[in-house]
């Protein structure tokens, strides 16, 4: 109350007719343009609504003495100097900027130039296959290669998918899939700008096994990484290689359907794949391989 008296005088009889003429005239070129910057850089997280304990630059440039950094509370206010609580949650910084102008409209002075700089957004969470999972802040536009460079980058147990959770505005997550390897190429499409709430994951390679049986030299379990992948062939190698009894035009694949629950029989001419003349397959995890 006591600053709220100090401004009021302040405005009411020391300096009423400057303030008169500075707040009705234009603000200078050299403000224009240090308003225009801050409007820029504001820009660039437009579309972000604040929340509780973002961190939050407010600056008024016909009142400097208002200009400050605060911290938006648990129950989504800001308290500002002379004005008191705002509240600041659920809103763009361009809406807060507004609430703020009209505040000061209503109590104090015409046409004040109000801008709001989110400096801290709220946390993003990166989990999975890196070598320190957990919550990171974004200060200012992050993209993905960056927060995954915070969070001590891939492992090598990280498959060849990234997965982001974002939160829709009716509240469902939408699901983005990007690929690995497309990232470390650093492809624009993929190391994407990443927005606050968002959810990074990244799945470890699963251990796959496939069994292959019958007139190999070394029948049994095969295990491979998901994301190298396995072939009919290779199966057929890594079990050591046909033996001289193996019958290379029939070699049978018994796939599980995973819905029904139900086997296929599936039949391959491996000579045919070994000249090159017909595609190998992929194996997928449990498949059994009989080599008659």
């Amino acid at each position: 109350m006591k600053k709220r008296r100090i401004l009021g005088s302040f405005l009411g009889s020391i300096t009423l007719t400057l303030a008169i003429v500075f707040f009705l005239s234009p603000p200078s070129a050299q403000a224009q343009q240090q308003i225009e910057q801050a409007k820029a850089q504001a820009a660039q997280v437009v579309d972000y609504r604040i929340g509780a304990k973002d961190l939050l630059e407010i600056k008024v440039y016909e009142l400097p003495e208002l200009n400050q950094t605060v911290r938006v509370a648990e129950d989504g206010t800001i308290t500002l100097a002379v004005i008191g609580p705002v509240p600041a949650s659920g809103l763009t910084a361009q809406e807060l900027e507004k609430r703020i102008a009209a505040i000061l409209d209503e109590k104090y002075t015409k046409g004040a130039h109000v801008t709001v700089i989110i400096r801290e957004h709220q946390k993003i969470a990166v989990l999975g296959a890196v070598a320190r999972p957990g919550l990171y802040e974004m200060a200012g536009p992050t993209t993905l290669l960056q927060i995954l460079s915070e969070a001590g980058g891939l492992t090598q147990q990280a498959g060849k998918e990234i997965h982001i959770l974002r939160q829709q505005d009716d509240g469902d997550k939408e699901r983005i899939v990007l690929n690995v390897d497309d990232l470390m190429r650093r492809s624009q499409d993929t190391n994407i700008i990443l927005k606050p709430k968002d959810e990074i994951i990244i799945p470890f390679d699963q251990t796959l096994t496939v069994f292959v049986y019958g007139e190999v030299r070394n029948p049994g379990a095969i295990q491979f990484l998901e994301s190298k992948g396995l072939t009919l062939l290779k199966a057929v190698a890594q079990a050591g290689g046909l033996t001289e009894w193996a019958n290379a035009v029939q070699v049978l694949v018994k796939r599980k359907d995973p819905q029904t629950g139900k086997e296929k029989n599936l039949w391959f001419n491996l000579k045919k794949i070994i000249d090159g003349k017909r595609p190998d397959f992929p194996l997928q995890d449990g498949d059994i391989v009989v080599v008659k």
